[in-house]
């Protein structure tokens, strides 16, 4: 095993990825690791290029990360953001830590002055020393925003609202009838990401959300069919636990879109390789081993394990699991 390609979202898949190179350590040292990851979190606020989920995997893997939220800054504190919001400005549901904002900051100015996100990235992660190469899935923005329904606000029903908005502030508590990638048509895979997916040797889908995280990666121009093509195995790893989220509001993104928040669906739902869709074999958790003889039938390997990252250890498990079933 050489080359290993994850494709990721903020906190499962970074946590995923750092118990996958843990493994690696002790059985390939040699291995290279690429993650490419979900942009379609970014957004712009404060002046400031906000890209949420690369910052969450580049802190989990250089250890930076706070640990018991998961995603920002350990022993932060908030002044800037105190300031900002004595002028009336930035959103109050969406405070920024002083250390956060001296990444955001470089990133905009290596932004303005010219370069990619994934310049950018590069030039962030050598501080971090992460330990896998990051790729942003497109150097051009495509931002997820969620189409608000009609019976929640009549003077709003329609009107698109970017996805961290609806997350953060509204916990995903507001119905919503889609997701709109904004940018999408424009986009193309960043430099490398089609070439990791190509020529690596085993491929896995992290315990991201299905639906904003691993989804919207896969929808950007030439993703999906680099994965449908790839020799390389494609393994996934379940975000749903004896039928509910590992983390956060993904039930709310699957009913969204009409799949049921269950490890079964979710796998059906990406699909085997050999029908069209994105898998060759699914992780489930003990408590969901009902499904594999649906997935087997469908034509997804499956595998049930402990999926619960509790911790380091746990996790370092959970990826050599996900290794053994793409072998």
């Amino acid at each position: 095993m050489k080359n290993v390609t994850v494709l990721a979202g903020g906190v499962g898949g970074a946590r995923f990825t750092r118990g996958l190179l843990g493994h690696l350590a002790g059985v390939a040292p040699e291995a290279a690791v690429t993650v490419v990851v979900n942009t379609g979190d970014d957004m712009w606020l404060d002046g400031l290029r906000i890209c949420p989920d690369l910052d969450t995997v580049m802190y989990t893997l250089g250890g930076g990360i706070n640990e018991e939220q998961g995603w920002g800054r350990p022993a932060e504190t908030r002044r800037a953001a105190a300031e900002i919001a004595a002028y009336g400005r930035g959103w109050s549901w969406f405070t920024l830590g002083d250390l956060d904002l001296a990444t955001h900051i470089v990133r905009t100015d290596l932004l303005r002055s010219g370069s990619t996100l994934s310049e950018a990235t590069d030039f962030l992660c050598r501080r971090w020393q992460p330990g896998a190469r990051l790729l942003p899935m497109s150097d051009q923005p495509v931002e997820t925003h969620v189409r608000l329904a009609a019976d929640i606000d009549e003077h709003r029903a329609g009107e698109l609202m970017h996805f961290e908005e609806w997350w953060v502030r509204y916990r995903a508590g507001i119905a919503v009838t889609e997701f709109v990638q904004v940018g999408l048509a424009d986009a193309v895979a960043a430099p490398g990401v089609l070439e990791a997916i190509e020529n690596a040797d085993l491929i896995i889908l992290p315990p991201s959300n299905p639906v904003v995280s691993v989804g919207t990666i896969t929808a950007v121009p030439g993703i999906r069919s680099a994965l449908r093509s790839t020799p390389a195995q494609v393994v996934g790893v379940s975000p749903i636990i004896g039928g509910a989220a590992v983390r956060g509001m993904a039930d709310a993104c699957l009913h969204t879109i009409g799949v049921a928040t269950s490890a079964e669906a979710v796998g059906l739902h990406y699909g085997a390789r050999a029908a069209g869709g994105l898998l060759d074999a699914w992780l489930i958790d003990v408590t969901d081993a009902a499904a594999l003889p649906v997935l087997a039938a469908a034509g997804i390997r499956s595998t049930a394990v402990p999926l619960w990252m509790t911790d380091l250890p746990t996790t370092t498990a959970i990826a050599a699991a996900a290794l053994d079933l793409g072998a």
